[in-house]
This record gives structure tokens, sequence and C-alpha cells, in this order.
């Protein structure tokens, strides 16, 4: 497993100041942040974006967050996912993250699977033709997609092998989301995991503004990453949080801090 940091993390910051701050602080992974990449393409090309990955010695591990729009006027979603998956194929990037939207009243619930399923399967198509795949994320507390069983119902009833799923630590925890649950996933679905902790207290009132460093809070990291390194995970553990206090700390202070407690969590679950 890799380190890696998400952009949000240092939100306020540009994505040539992230990708900076991240190679010098030791990461060899970044996922780069929907919003800051669409500003930087407004001034530079994605050739330009290449040489300073190369330059940095930095892999992008995805591009976030995409909607994955199942419900209502979900063709209009796909314009932007399908150019962003031409993006990150010119980058060498293997994955978008996608957060899915829940079914109105119209849709009954019977009937919201398949619906979910079939959509999906479209968006996996537009992605798969650039070589490119979709991780779906489930949402703390999300009316449709609150875990990954129903993430995995998404993924089963599409039929396409360019979906697959991701785990966020602060997300599953809020959603109440068993080692059980977790287990039900075939281990090559697995596309990406977020790491960060959160304080003690009540679940019900966790915000992701209440997001901690990996190791300064409450949930069992050590515990999670151990899972995912027994059943064969390698790919990125991605730092993301949404903190306030720590966006308005310097930016390098930002990604130290980040690569420390993500290799701090790392080193502990192979111990």
């Amino acid at each position: 497993m890799q380190a890696c940091i998400n952009g949000a993390t240092t939100m306020p910051y540009s994505l040539e100041a992230d990708l900076e701050a991240a190679a010098m602080a030791g990461f060899p992974l970044v996922e780069v942040w929907a919003g800051k990449l669409d500003t930087y393409l407004q001034k530079h090309s994605v050739a330009d974006l290449r040489r300073v990955l190369r330059d940095r010695g930095l892999t992008v591990a995805a591009l976030c967050p995409y909607g994955l729009r199942c419900f209502g006027a979900w063709r209009e979603g796909l314009p932007s996912v399908q150019r962003a998956a031409g993006i990150a194929a010119e980058i060498d990037c293997p994955l978008l993250l996608a957060c899915p939207d829940a079914p109105g009243p119209e849709v009954p619930s019977a009937d919201a699977l398949a619906v979910a399923g079939e959509r999906a399967r479209a968006y996996a198509e537009v992605v798969a033709a650039a070589g490119v795949r979709i991780a779906i994320e489930p949402l703390g507390g999300h009316p449709f997609v609150p875990g990954p069983v129903q993430a995995l119902g998404i993924i089963e009833a599409a039929g396409h092998p360019a979906l697959g799923l991701m785990m966020d630590t602060f997300h599953y925890y809020k959603s109440g989301v068993t080692e059980a649950e977790i287990q039900t996933v075939p281990a090559h679905l697995w596309s990406i995991l977020h790491i960060n902790d959160v304080p003690p207290g009540d679940v019900g009132r966790l915000q992701d503004a209440d997001r901690l460093y990996p190791g300064e809070g409450v949930l069992p990291l050590r515990e999670t990453l151990r899972y995912f390194g027994g059943i064969g995970y390698r790919g990125a553990v991605s730092v993301e949080v949404f903190r306030r206090s720590y966006w308005e700390q310097p930016i390098a202070e930002i990604s130290r801090r980040a690569f420390t407690g993500v290799e701090a969590a790392l080193a502990a679950a192979r111990a």
C-alpha cells in the first residue's frame, strides 16, 4: 500500500502548490481535486501537467470528485465524466471517484437498484473507452448508498468491469459500516482507500469538517489497514480531510503532517 494525499486536504491551495508540497513531503501518489484541475487547465495544458508530474516524481491515483448521476437528468452528467476520463488517460491516471445521487419519489424503491445499475453501466462504458475506471464512493448517512453493500449492489446490477468501490474511513464510520459488510466485497473491486480520523463524540453529529489526520482520533485504522493488506490490496491509501484549521496552515505543514500520519498508520498495520 502506498501513501497518497487528496487535494481536499490542502483545499485553499492551487494544484501547482499541491504537487510541489506533496513531492516535498514524500508522497509518491496524489489525488487531483477536480475543481483545481479545471482552474489549472484554464492557463495550462494537459501536457504541462504531465511534465510537472514527471518532474515531481508523482503518480496520480485518481481524479475526484465526480457525480454518478443515476436518476433525473442523468445524461447531463456524462460529458464531464467523459472529459475527465480523457484527461486521466493522458496523465496515466487509472481512476475517477464518483459520488452517487439518490432516487426521487418518482422512482419506486423496488426499481431503484436496477435503474442505478443501468445508468452506472452507461457511465462505465464512457470511461472504459478511455481505459479508465470508476470507483463508487459511499457517503456517510447517504439515503441510497451509505456503505459498501449498497455500492456493491449497483456494481453487480451494472455488470461492467470498469466499476469498482472505494472506502473512506470517515464515511464508513458515520454510516456504521461493519467489518462483516466490508468483507462482503470481492477483493478485486477495492480501487482506493481514503484514510482520516475522527474525534470522540456523537457519530450522528459528525461533519466532513471534523475530520482529523490519521492517528489523531478514535478510528481503528491499524485494523482496517491490516484487513486490506491481508486481502492483497496494494493501492493508494489517501489522506482526505476537510478541516478548516488545517487549511489555514502553510501547505508544507499540512502535507508533512498528512504524510507522517498515513505512514505511521501503514507502519502500525505492518507491525
